[in-house]
């Protein structure tokens, strides 16, 4: 018969074993095709100081919650997502093209809600600006 101790041992080692599996499942979000349509747009939002301050306070309604205010993934709802919600400041995200993060931000998928019909293309591109200022 196992003793008290063996039983707890494995049943600590069961316990941070799904934990562990969790938590790596968390941090590796499914690729994301974008549409060749959506990949040739060029943004057409001039990256200047009213563009990234309009992106700021939209970014701040709308992503924060989740992104986290600096955009490293670390906002108030992110504990309770299925996905990590990414971290903007990586080259993951920085190496991404503007249209390839409209497309994204404007159709959602998964816990990522779609903003189309929330907020005007414009809108979108001036967050995609503003995401650009989280690059290390």
């Amino acid at each position: 018969m196992k003793t008290l101790k063996q039983i707890l041992f494995l049943t600590m080692v069961i316990v941070l074993g799904i934990t562990f599996t969790a938590v790596a499942q968390q941090q590796k979000p499914k690729p994301w095709e974008v549409p060749a349509k959506f990949k040739a747009m060029k943004n057409p939002v001039k990256v200047d100081e009213a563009s990234n301050n309009a992106g700021k306070m939209l970014y701040n309604k709308n992503c924060a919650s989740c992104h986290g205010k600096t955009g490293l993934g670390d906002g108030p709802k992110a504990r309770g997502l299925e996905t990590f919600p990414g971290d903007f400041s990586k080259g993951e995200y920085q190496n991404q093209s503007d249209a390839d993060q409209f497309y994204k931000t404007k159709f959602g998928r998964g816990e990522m809600p779609k903003y189309e019909g929330k907020i005007d293309d414009e809108g979108i591109w001036q967050i995609v600006n503003y995401m650009r200022t989280f690059k290390k």
